[in-house]
């Protein structure tokens, strides 16, 4: 059973959380993916396992929690993060953001750093509404998500069509941060797949190209996808973590 948060916004954010010792660690999912995905399990049991304080929470309109996910943007779902992170932490916490969850990570350690103790991500996407879905649609496209309000695409998670919204794109330019300064002043390691179809190797590269930090790290495994989520890959996650915290 899922525990619940009522944000200022008037969202109900499902969520679990374990106890355990601090800094916490915070599991953020992607994009239309809930918090009973592989990578937030293993990592909870991990955590179960060595003690370590632990929350994996459902953005409003993904899984559990309230709403409509084609009513949410980037800027709702950060609202999300970090109202669950306030309401439902102590101090200072590590951060894992998968997919879209990385993007809304550093937005996070943008707006509240004093709060992170410290960062790993797994195929980041920032931007993603912007240096992926826009440059990818066709004149077509673009017309009818600017007239309709949104855009119908097929899923390879789901039978399900990806809904793009006009809503979406347009406050994804307003939560940008590969066009801004992007200072992580904490230890941070970026892990990615090499045979990602959905987040390309070269947004890595650009990632770790633009952070500045004194500790920040990336990972290439070549061959795994985006799902990152066989036994190594699960395992060097719960590595990347402890380095952090270590």
């Amino acid at each position: 059973m899922s525990d619940y948060l009522e944000t200022s916004a008037g969202r109900r954010i499902a969520f679990h959380s374990t106890p355990g010792k601090g800094p916490g660690v915070v599991f953020l999912g992607g994009f239309k993916s809930d918090m009973t995905g592989t990578k937030a399990l293993y990592l909870e049991e991990w955590a179960q396992r060595t003690g370590r304080a632990f929350l994996r929470f459902d953005y409003s309109g993904h899984g559990d929690s309230s709403g409509q996910f084609e009513d949410g943007c980037i800027g709702d779902w950060a609202e999300d993060a970090r109202a669950i992170i306030e309401a439902q932490t102590d101090g200072p916490q590590i951060l894992v953001g998968s997919s879209m969850g990385g993007w809304i990570s550093l937005l996070l350690a943008r707006s509240m750093p004093q709060r992170v103790a410290g960062l790993v991500t797994i195929a980041a996407a920032p931007d993603f509404t912007e240096q992926g879905f826009w440059p990818s649609f066709s004149e077509d496209q673009r017309k009818t998500l600017l007239q309709s309000g949104r855009l119908e695409l097929p899923s390879d998670y789901s039978d399900d069509p990806y809904v793009i919204t006009r809503q979406l794109i347009e406050d994804g330019r307003e939560q940008l941060v590969m066009t801004e300064p992007l200072p992580l002043p904490f230890p941070t390691r970026f892990l990615q797949g090499t045979a990602d179809d959905d987040v390309p190797m070269q947004w890595a590269l650009d990632l770790l190209d633009h952070a500045t930090g004194d500790d920040i790290r990336l990972t290439l495994v070549k061959g795994a996808d985006h799902r990152f989520s066989t036994p190594e890959c699960l395992a060097l996650i719960s590595t990347a973590v402890e380095d952090v915290l270590g």
